[in-house]
């Protein structure tokens, strides 16, 4: 996150103690270096959830249980990630006491980071659907394109979560709704196919489109709290949405 704000250093005269100004010069400085790393790390955690939905993904439509097992077992790394950010976020708190803006910014970026962790979390249990009916496919191929558009639409919107953080970008952090909207429009599709009468590949098919199609709506869900989140941090300001 850019650093904003200076603040007015003057040297320390002779025979006096520490300038005060200096003192705050110092410490904002390194305030906003502690914010930059909280930056990366979200950051970063988009990297991991992208990976983790696009493999996933792959590990659904493909049986295959290598790929599932990965993904599974890399979801620590996010976990990692986010107990780090918070330790280091509640750490700031206590030492720097922020107020106003930069205390908006520490507590949004928790908040992202809970959103991105949770990402990860459903990443997984994609993943798990998939270990679960190994060596069979989960999804049935009627559902099969489907799926694959909500993988797809899944990665595309954590890559734009990940540059609305990186730029602090307003307009794209707005446009993720659209994306959101996308994936919502595919969820539909699937409760159409499992109600519309004509479904006639069983209740466990049925289940797991369900449980994944939930899991792939959530994870946009998320990925748009993290855009709102930025929205916030930047303005000040709720969206429409969270009003």
């Amino acid at each position: 996150m850019p650093i904003t704000g200076h603040w007015r250093v003057r040297p320390a005269q002779k025979g006096m103690g520490p300038c005060p100004a200096y003192e705050r010069g110092t410490m904002r400085d390194s305030f906003h270096q502690d914010l930059e790393k909280v930056s990366e790390q979200l950051v970063e955690m988009t990297r991991l959830a992208k990976s983790a939905i696009s493999r996933a993904t792959t590990a659904l439509l493909g049986a295959d249980l290598q790929m599932a097992e990965s993904v599974i077992a890399d979801d620590e790394q996010i976990d990692a990630l986010r107990r780090d950010l918070d330790e280091h976020s509640v750490d700031l708190l206590a030492r720097q006491q922020p107020v106003a803006t930069d205390l908006r910014m520490v507590v949004t970026a928790m908040r992202m980071g809970s959103d991105l962790e949770r990402m990860g979390d459903l990443a997984r249990h994609v993943a798990e659907v998939a270990r679960l009916r190994y060596p069979d496919c989960a999804i049935h191929p009627v559902m099969r394109s489907t799926v694959l558009q909500m993988g797809q639409v899944a990665e595309r919107i954590v890559a734009k979560a990940g540059s609305v953080i990186a730029a602090r970008d307003i307009e794209t952090a707005l446009a993720l709704e659209h994306d959101d909207d996308e994936m919502d429009r595919l969820h539909r599709d699937i409760f159409t196919m499992l109600t519309d009468g004509t479904w006639e590949y069983g209740t466990e098919a049925a289940v797991d489109a369900t449980l994944v199609g939930r899991y792939y709506e959530r994870y946009a869900d998320h990925a748009v709290l993290v855009a709102r989140g930025l929205v916030y941090l930047v303005t000040g300001e709720f969206s429409a949405h969270e009003q």
